[in-house]
């Protein structure tokens, strides 16, 4: 029944089995490895490509908020460029009345002073009113 070349076979087949068992465990550590790697590596692509969505879009939104500052630019210089003409148009404008008005006294120098008398009097009685 019990033979001693049995304790001998039962330490061998142990052995056997402890190999294949460590066997088995550095395979599946090995798939598990495998695995984890591709994982990553595909997590790292996704990554990169929404990295590089991110970019192209900052980069989109900077080129346009750019181009809308130069607008913005452009057009403040063609408003201010119009004031400018504004101005200078009115400066002219009163410029020629009081050349007009210069050459009516000069022309006319009594009927001036009867006319800014007149004014004076019409405006000293609506402002005493």
């Amino acid at each position: 029944m019990n033979n001693p070349a049995d304790p001998v076979a039962n330490a061998a087949t142990a052995a056997a089995n402890t190999v294949s068992a460590a066997e088995r465990i550095d395979a599946r550590a090995e798939r598990v490895k495998q695995a984890t790697s591709e994982v990553v590596d595909r997590t790292k692509e996704v990554v990169d490509r929404a990295a590089d969505k991110v970019e192209n879009t900052l980069h989109h939104a900077t080129d346009k908020a750019a181009h809308g500052a130069t607008r913005a630019a452009e057009k403040a210089e063609e408003a201010k460029l119009r004031g400018k003409e504004a101005y200078g148009e009115a400066v002219e404008t009163a410029n020629d009345w009081l050349d007009t008005a210069r050459d009516y006294v000069r022309e006319k120098p009594v009927q001036s002073i009867a006319l800014a008398l007149a004014a004076g009097w019409l405006a000293g009685r609506i402002l005493r009113n």
